[in-house]
């Protein structure tokens, strides 16, 4: 079955730059129909979706943060990115990576806490 994992950097200075990976086990990025989500959940809050690079490798990303937030893939290694720029302590969250068909979350990672702090 798919397994997704999280890894990357736990802190980050504000005004820097998060980047965080997902690698992709027991399925394949570009397999028809599924998509790859980055989904954030800030302390005490709910979930936040950030946004989704498909199969093909199209992107789409919430309006509120689509100005800093890029997400890429590398088909080769099976895993996908997230680059999240000038990043204030607001942006202190648990950081899931998501797969699934027709953009539903049917397979998550175990989450990665990300701290923005001086």
């Amino acid at each position: 079955q798919v397994q997704l994992q999280e890894s990357g950097p736990g802190l980050v200075k504000p005004s820097q730059t998060l980047s965080l990976t997902c690698a992709i086990s027991g399925g394949s990025i570009t397999t028809n129909y599924y998509s790859w989500s980055w989904v954030r959940q800030p302390p005490g809050k709910g979930l936040e979706w950030i946004g989704y690079i498909n199969y093909s490798g199209s992107t789409y990303y919430s309006p509120s943060l689509k100005s800093r937030t890029s997400i890429s893939r590398d088909t080769s290694k099976n895993q996908f990115t997230l680059q999240l720029t000038s990043v204030t302590p607001e942006d202190t969250a648990v950081y899931y990576c998501t797969g699934g068909e027709d953009n539903s979350p049917h397979w998550w990672g175990q989450g990665t806490q990300v701290t923005v702090s001086a």
